[in-house]
């Protein structure tokens, strides 16, 4: 009688790859406005911190809660791009912290101002690893620079 087959833990360097991979899926899946994709990357309660954008406290929002913001924010805009690079991934059994550098492009055709609205920075996630998937439990962006017409992300609420 052979053994029931058993699927070999992932290794070290697939588990970075897996986490990076989620963490890239966000921004992937938001810019694509595939808004039930991106539910399905976070945990029950999720931690989020744009503080250096917006002021105010970090909020604590369930998976469809941000997909609601998100898609009210970013549904406003022609068309987004988060560029998400430089990965730094460390993982601690079902806890890991992944960290990169991004760029984020809005667009919006106005009637004033320039079409563009670009922001750089860095954002730190905080995952578990839940049924053997990487869910998002705390998301952090610092922007450290922004470019162009400042006014888009009003005139993409309006």
């Amino acid at each position: 009688m052979s053994e029931p087959f058993e699927a070999a833990a992932p290794s070290p360097s697939e588990t970075r790859i897996e986490v990076a991979e989620t963490c890239t899926r966000m921004a992937v899946h938001a810019d694509r406005r595939e808004w039930a994709l991106l539910r399905r990357l976070f945990a029950a309660k999720v931690l989020l911190d744009y503080t250096s954008l917006n002021g105010g406290e970090p909020v604590q929002l369930t998976p469809q809660e941000i997909v609601d913001a998100w898609s009210a924010t970013l549904g406003g805009y022609d068309a987004t791009q988060h560029l998400i690079a430089n990965h730094l991934v460390q993982v601690d059994g079902d806890r890991a912290v992944c960290t990169a550098s991004f760029q984020a492009t809005h667009r919006l055709a106005t009637a004033h101002g320039a079409p563009l609205w670009t922001l750089g920075g860095d954002y730190r996630w905080v995952l578990a690893r839940t049924g053997g998937r990487w869910l998002i439990t705390s998301v952090v962006m610092t922007a450290t620079w922004g470019d162009g017409n400042k006014d888009l992300p009003a005139q993409a609420a309006g």
